[in-house]
């Protein structure tokens, strides 16, 4: 091979490495979007839920007349 043919070859490989990298970077910052989502939908979720248990464990008063 000549030297074109060789810096060709190179520069091959290293746009192949290059995009793989940009990739991962990519995979990476969506995998931490879905966990941060996540999170934040279970605690959304957890604080709905013990509401709710709260408030069926809370007798209510009923409601009093008045008298006139």
């Amino acid at each position: 091979m000549d030297a074109h043919q060789t810096r060709d070859r190179a520069e091959a490989i290293f746009k192949k490495k290059q995009e793989r990298l940009l990739e991962g970077q990519k995979a990476t910052a969506e995998y931490e979007a879905a966990r941060l989502a996540t999170r934040e939908k279970t605690a959304r979720l957890r604080a709905l839920r013990l509401a709710r248990d709260v408030a069926r464990k809370t007798p209510v008063p009923p409601a009093q007349k008045q008298s006139a």
